[in-house]
């Protein structure tokens, strides 16, 4: 059996590397990431997924699946790439307040369909990521502090086992792997669809404001007395942005669920700082929550790195606030907490993040300025050692990171043991494995 009997298997595009256009269908959403994959497959339907399992059990290879590649690790060498892009099927079922979407499904998409019927699902902050990628590791978004990860939303699994067999797991079915696709990536089943809750959202209220750098400490004074003190239904993100080519500035991100009168009184201690170059805070509809952090849409090459903060005290303001942030593009860090810090009893392998801030470290990935990058983000963590726990949640793990910093000892020991128990051969590979 060789690779080119994979075009007999599927109903969908089989691309090896000496295909036209197999290099496209190949690259990450993030084009610093290289992707030397030895195919290409793209399903058609969850029957195709099914086949291309046992095609691959057969033939002792590895298939790792991406609908966008948001969460692209490079370690992909050799391995089968499944893009789920054409499973894009989204039911909204709102007297359940459920919602079943298939794999290649992106949150706008969901947040579309919800929204008009006031309800929205945990998204993050980018419309373009994947509902299954993101969900399967975790995902933290603008409504975590209050219902925790998107992970823990999930009611129920469509699957391909390693094989090949379609499956539904759900917490009666199979708690334990049910437990390890909550949270633990993507390595112990295909996942073809998923049915998460939906929340209430009648009203959101939300937007960003920006401030020129100099109002950049009494920005970062209001930002740690907002979040002392923040409802769980309110979370805020800090930015000092230097974009290519422009000033730098600082900026507040933010979204209240509820009213906007509520938001307001909230958020007065914003309204003392003079200044701002622009105030987009408003009623949001759910549709456009992708708009308030205005993240790029289209593939770039850029190099990320996240770490979670125990505290963020004036000491730790004036660490963060003494340099420049060149190279980087920007510095952000999001308020977590609340129900982040306080799984239910259901909760999946995500677990709790004791952590109230997430520090996230963005600049170019392109050749010339990538080492510099990588420096400047070595160096702001060093800065903060006192602060930075050495944890991280898997849904913001990236290139040179693993699975063993998202999870307690014990956790991890259960997703491994899960994955000898699932899938003794490897057919799955998560962009983060929990085997090593």
């Amino acid at each position: 059996m060789t690779i080119n009997d994979l075009r007999g298997v599927l109903k969908g595009r089989v691309l090896l590397p000496d295909d036209d256009g197999f290099e496209q269908a190949a690259t990450a959403w993030n084009l610093t990431v290289r992707q030397p994959v030895a195919a290409v497959a793209e399903a058609a339907d969850a029957d195709d997924v099914a086949a291309l399992v046992r095609y691959a059990r057969r033939a002792g290879m590895t298939v790792t699946a991406q609908p966008s590649g948001h969460g692209a690790s490079g370690d992909v060498d050799g391995l089968i790439l499944l893009r789920t892009g054409l499973l894009n099927e989204v039911e909204v079922r709102a007297q359940e307040r459920v919602v079943r979407v298939g794999a290649g499904v992106k949150w706008g998409q969901v947040l579309a369909a919800a929204g008009p019927l006031g309800l929205t699902g945990l998204a993050g902050s980018a419309p373009g990521v994947s509902v299954t990628g993101y969900t399967l590791g975790g995902g933290v978004g603008w409504f975590s502090r209050k219902y925790g990860f998107a992970s823990d939303s999930v009611r129920a699994v469509d699957i391909v086992d390693a094989d090949g067999r379609p499956g539904r797991v759900s917490a009666e079915s199979d708690p334990d792997l049910f437990w390890a696709l909550r949270g633990g990536g993507g390595d112990f089943a295909m996942v073809t669809a998923l049915e998460l809750e939906l929340y209430p959202a009648p009203a959101l209220y939300g937007g960003r404001v920006i401030w020129p750098e100099h109002r950049t400490r009494e920005v970062y004074d209001a930002f740690v007395e907002i979040t002392a003190e923040a409802p769980r239904e309110l979370s805020v993100w800090i930015n000092r942005l230097q974009p290519p080519g422009a000033p730098a500035m600082v900026t507040l991100d933010l979204a209240y669920l509820g009213a906007a009168a509520e938001a307001e009184d909230l958020l007065r201690r914003i309204d003392k700082i003079e200044g701002a170059i622009s105030d987009s805070r408003g009623v949001v509809p759910v549709a456009d929550l992708g708009a308030i952090a205005a993240e790029p849409t289209d593939p770039a090459p850029s190099i990320t790195r996240a770490e979670l903060l125990t505290g963020l005290d004036a000491d730790a303001v004036e660490l963060l606030l003494a340099k420049p942030v060149e190279p980087l593009i920007n510095l952000q860090i999001r308020h977590l907490g609340g129900a982040l810090a306080e799984p239910g009893d259901g909760a999946g392998a995500s677990g709790a993040v004791a952590e109230p801030y997430l520090l996230s470290l963005l600049g170019l990935g392109l050749p010339h300025a990538a080492d510099t990058t990588r420096a400047r983000q070595a160096e702001v963590v060093a800065d903060l050692a006192a602060y930075v726990s050495g944890r991280k949640p898997y849904t913001v793990l990236s290139p040179g990171d693993t699975a063993a910093s998202s999870f307690s000892g014990s956790a991890l020991a259960r997703l491994r043991e899960i994955k000898r128990a699932r899938d003794p051969q490897n057919v799955f590979r998560a962009n983060y494995p929990v085997h090593g």
